[in-house]
């Protein structure tokens, strides 16, 4: 047999080319949910022969969705969820609070999230590293029964090792520690901190590392950008900031998180659960895994829902949340965002609110950590400046916040960038907030931001040199790649 290959190399590479291209060319065509991404896959397969099919198993199937599934069902079983309906929140309530537009958010919210509107929610948000850090590892040395941690970057420096040893320590008197860091964000640092906290005793799972094809390499896209840290099923961290030193001191970049306590920390907890199922198999659902609802007052409090999404069954849910917003918002939208580069329908969803009279403002730092996709920003803000929106260039240390507010009083805060990574193809976490107080906070920390902004304009984006403006577009053109 191995004589005949030999022999006929040329002819069993064109059947294996013949074979394998039809195979994944088919289940891209029956797979993908929209059409340019199956013309794309299906060209790459056909235009690189056996090449292609190699690159598209690797990078263009989902392989997450079943097992997703099957860890929700495994956690339902927790009855925590049924004292929650004593949170729950009407949408005449909301209506009454915020108006009836928001009341048909809110309803929106019910039927693209599987998480509901809770009450009895307090948010305090945190503006610095190092306010964060504090904050965390305070939480972390006071624990008494369970904290799970989930990341996307935990590096092995000075925040990471300070971080990682209260985790040990936690560990060593008796918390049931859990840890899931990515395992592309696991690499960001050489040695990873996977074996310091492994040699510390901690459980540690990295999220989605498997061996694909015998290569052992983690799969391109469906990584877990989630930032989130529950502690003893009473204190809950969610935001846009990973654990690394470089948040940290007089020249440090920028982000917010937030520390959360109420009903809505249960939904985050089952996310961070769900995420560890998946990897080990072990269901988090002892009796030092439950959530403390002690202090939460059923009708009080901050209105927030957890915004779970990711390429299973969550898929587009924060993309479709948004959209919703923008078509109720009356006055303004404010974002502000490290790498804004949404599709085609997010772009017409801001420009539609725009010409209705909504001031939109997007702001985006001056100097950007990844060159490329500053300049396919660059390349794409002509589309909605020419309709009204207003782009801003945030001046001093890179700013990797994540944060929008409407009208003053609704808020979407967490872990997903205005990307096609995070609105596709990573695992993210989000919360939709309806509170005024939290919104003023944010809008102070955007007019902050402002203050020596550069405006962007049609007219300057025109005045940069052909060969800027052409660079600016092919990189505009990998856009869903970055």
């Amino acid at each position: 047999m191995l004589e005949l290959i030999q022999i006929y190399w040329a002819e069993t590479l064109a059947v294996l080319s013949v074979v394998f291209g039809t195979v994944a060319a088919t289940h891209a065509a029956m797979t993908k949910r929209e059409v340019r991404s199956a013309l794309g896959w299906v060209g790459v397969i056909i235009l690189s022969p056996l090449v292609g099919a190699l690159i598209y198993a690797v990078a263009g199937i989902n392989r997450i969705r079943r097992a997703s599934l099957i860890s929700r069902r495994a956690l339902e079983l927790d009855e925590i969820w049924r004292s929650l309906s004593l949170y729950a929140v009407s949408r005449e309530a909301v209506a009454d609070q915020f108006g009836s537009r928001f009341g048909q958010m809110k309803l929106l919210g019910d039927k693209v999230s599987r998480h509901p509107l809770s009450s009895g929610n307090r948010v305090t948000m945190l503006s610095s590293g190092q306010e964060t850090f504090d904050a965390m590892c305070e939480a972390i040395d006071a624990a008494q029964q369970s904290l799970i941690l989930e990341t996307y970057i935990f590096d092995r420096d000075a925040i990471g090792l300070r971080v990682a040893d209260c985790l040990i320590s936690a560990h060593q008197r008796g918390v049931a520690v859990r840890v899931i860091v990515d395992a592309v964000g696991a690499r960001y640092s050489v040695p990873s901190i996977i074996g310091y906290l492994e040699e510390g005793g901690v459980p540690v799972a990295t999220f989605n590392g498997q061996v694909i094809m015998g290569l052992r390499l983690p799969y391109a896209n469906l990584r877990t950008h989630r930032k989130i840290m529950v502690v003893d099923g009473a204190i809950g961290f969610v935001g846009g900031m990973n654990i690394r030193a470089a948040f940290v001191g007089p020249n440090a970049s920028r982000d917010t998180h937030f520390r959360i306590t109420g009903p809505v920390v249960a939904d985050i907890l089952a996310v961070a659960a769900e995420d560890w199922h998946f990897e080990t198999g072990e269901v988090l659902l002892g009796p030092e895994w439950r959530v403390q609802l002690d202090e939460a007052v059923p009708g009080a409090g901050t209105l927030i829902r957890a915004v779970v999404s990711g390429p299973d069954a969550h898929i587009e849910t924060n993309h479709r949340l948004l959209l919703g917003a923008f078509s109720v918002a009356e006055r303004s939208i404010r974002i502000v965002s490290p790498y804004f580069l949404p599709d085609t329908t997010f772009l017409a969803a801001l420009n539609t609110a725009a010409r209705r009279g909504v001031q939109v403002d997007v702001i985006v730092p001056s100097q950007n950590n990844l060159a490329i996709v500053a300049r396919a920003m660059m390349g794409q803000f002509d589309q909605i400046l020419k309709e009204g929106c207003r782009v801003h260039l945030s001046t001093g240390p890179f700013d990797h916040s994540k944060l929008m507010v409407i009208d003053r009083q609704w808020c979407f805060i967490g872990s997903s960038n205005l990307d096609s990574r995070s609105l596709r193809l990573n695992f993210e976490i989000d919360l939709e907030v309806y509170d005024r107080v939290l919104a003023e906070q944010i809008e102070d920390r955007i007019d902050a931001s402002l203050v020596n902004a550069e405006a962007v304009t049609l007219e300057a984006l025109r005045a940069r040199s052909l060969p800027n403006r052409l660079i600016d577009r092919l990189f505009w053109l990998g856009s869903p790649y970055l």
